[in-house]
């Protein structure tokens, strides 16, 4: 079964938190888009500096979560700063949410599920220096490799890429998810 899967994502975000999910869905034969506030390319960041760039597919006031079976969210210390500001953005990640579709974020990209209020009760983790604003916002904040909580999944670093992208994938096999925390 064909599934289409939206990567959003902003100037700066982690080049491999990007790359390394996109080629993971694509393997399965589905599509991966890359979703931007701006159309045309983003930025990525890459081994401490500027990396590529890759090609926006659609802007954010062009979709709807409706059109998606998940979202991703790589991290990067830039890319979630201004994606969480961005009131399409956020708009946008908390319809994945609200319609109980898979998400998936890395690193710092679980910034923007605090300003879409999504984190209140959820088992997550993150990248380490964001873990005191996550738990302030609520969450279960644990320090592991991967957590799934009702179709959200969260993992640390580019290191736990491999065991994020697995479960990833197997969550969007699954597909829309009870609303009940555990």
């Amino acid at each position: 079964m064909s599934k289409k899967v939206a990567i959003l994502a902003t100037h700066g975000f982690e080049e491999s938190e990007l790359k390394s999910p996109k080629e993971a869905i694509e393997q399965q034969g589905w599509t991966a888009e890359v979703i931007a506030p701006e159309a045309g390319s983003i930025k990525s960041w890459a081994d401490k500096n500027w990396g590529p760039e890759y090609t926006v597919d659609k802007t954010v006031s062009q979709v709807s979560a409706s059109d998606y079976d998940a979202l991703v969210l790589p991290g990067g210390v830039i890319n979630p700063d201004h994606l969480r500001v961005n009131e399409n953005a956020v708009a946008f990640v908390k319809a994945f949410f609200d319609q109980k579709k898979p998400v998936a974020a890395i690193c710092h990209g679980p910034q923007t599920l605090i300003n879409a209020g999504v984190v209140d009760g959820r088992k997550i983790t993150s990248v380490k220096a964001i873990s005191q604003d996550l738990k302030n916002a609520g969450a279960k904040w644990e320090d592991s490799e991967v957590v799934v909580d009702q179709g959200l999944v969260t993992s640390r670093t580019p290191q736990d890429l491999p065991a994020f992208n697995k479960k990833l994938i197997e969550e969007i096999k699954e597909g829309k998810h009870a609303l009940q925390h555990s």
